[in-house]
């Protein structure tokens, strides 16, 4: 019997081969999450995602107080934050509260027992008794994953310093989701750029790191070299089988993408305001700007806060009435996902709707 002529595997095969063998490889370590903490997006495959967004679509009565729920009523949650936030901190307390949980919250590190040199381990040991569930924020980088190897209760993860915010990058995800759905397409095969300060956005990190899930991805990474994503970062990218092209130029990055993912400058990661400055405002994206150069369904994304001072100005307010524009429609989608997160969590998804009621007070949101 003659042999026939040896496989031929070109460097494109054996990249998507060795891409389909990893996620394939990831998939085989399914996220329980009752009982887990939620410290980084690493710990997601693409069916841990779908499942969050499963049960946030499941959320929506709630959130637009068309229902109430008290299935975790008696539950505590304690808001650690020990960073300037207002919607990670709100939207927390808030999702929470809407499955009838009650809230604690530290807001600020000099009012917590920090200042007076106690250790995170102790932290997490004190707070850990008197919490069933704990989200925390701290500016140092892997310092939630310190915290959460002392605490008894599940901790998430809501930013630690320039690293990671796993929680924003899933809302970030289900609104492209969302948006993206309405037109017809899906997640994967879609164009996305992302623009502004790469290197010190932890909403960008977690993002780029969910996206690996996902197949065929373009990727326009538009900033000042001094401010680039992550090599890092990049090479996951590559290695998921994403194209990934760098601009400079604003214009010539954000033609014929499917979505627009703009962010501040991350000023208070700079070692100084003279050096923070001299990055604000260089990419600024307005109405005109917009209508010029992209497409007329592209849409618009913004972690938030957006920068509205007149020397920054990176998503400009005659933007607020293009229908495009996605950031409030963005921090809705927060509560959904946060609340998918708790009920997850702490195993009550299947009860939600055991523990429901009828709104009795007037709602805009339910009327409106």
């Amino acid at each position: 019997m003659t042999a026939g002529p040896p496989a031929i595997f070109t460097g494109a095969a054996i990249h998507r081969t060795i891409v389909s063998a990893l996620k394939e490889l990831r998939g085989r370590h399914r996220l329980n999450f009752v009982g887990s903490h939620i410290i980084s997006v690493d710990q997601f495959d693409r069916s841990a995602a779908d499942r969050i967004f499963e049960v946030a679509d499941k959320m929506q009565p709630y959130a637009m107080r068309q229902r109430i729920t008290r299935v975790l009523q008696g539950a505590i949650l304690s808001n650690m934050f020990f960073e300037p936030s207002t919607r990670t901190r709100v939207s927390f307390g808030s999702a929470f509260n809407l499955l009838g949980g009650e809230v604690r919250e530290t807001s600020e590190a000099k009012t917590s027992s920090l200042t007076k040199g106690e250790s995170l381990y102790d932290t997490a040991r004190v707070l850990s008794g008197y919490s069933d569930v704990i989200v925390m924020r701290h500016p140092e980088p892997g310092s939630v994953a310190k915290f959460a190897e002392a605490s008894r209760v599940p901790v998430i993860n809501g930013g630690d310093g320039p690293n990671e915010h796993p929680s924003q990058a899933l809302l970030d995800l289900y609104t492209m989701r969302t948006e993206i759905a309405a037109q017809g397409q899906s997640v994967d095969g879609l164009s996305i750029a992302l623009i502004g300060d790469l290197r010190f956005g932890r909403a960008v990190h977690s993002l780029c790191k969910l996206l690996c899930l996902y197949d065929n991805i373009r990727l326009h990474l538009i900033s000042p070299p001094e401010l680039a994503l992550p090599s890092e970062i990049v090479g996951l990218l590559k290695n998921a089988g994403h194209e990934v092209l760098e601009y400079t130029d604003m214009a010539d990055g954000i033609r014929g993408v499917d979505i627009l993912y703009v962010t501040r400058t991350q000023e208070e990661r700079f070692p100084s305001q003279q050096e923070a400055d001299r990055y604000r405002g260089l990419f600024r994206l307005n109405q005109a700007i917009y209508t010029q150069n992209c497409e007329p369904n592209t849409v618009i994304m913004h972690p938030l806060p957006r920068d509205s001072r007149a020397q920054a100005q990176e998503l400009d307010d005659d933007l607020n009435q293009n229908p495009n524009l996605a950031i409030f429609r963005q921090t809705d989608n927060g509560m959904l996902i946060r609340m998918a997160l708790f009920a997850l969590i702490l195993d009550v998804v299947d009860e939600v709707d055991n523990h429901a009621k009828p709104v009795t007070w007037f709602t805009a949101k339910r009327h409106g």
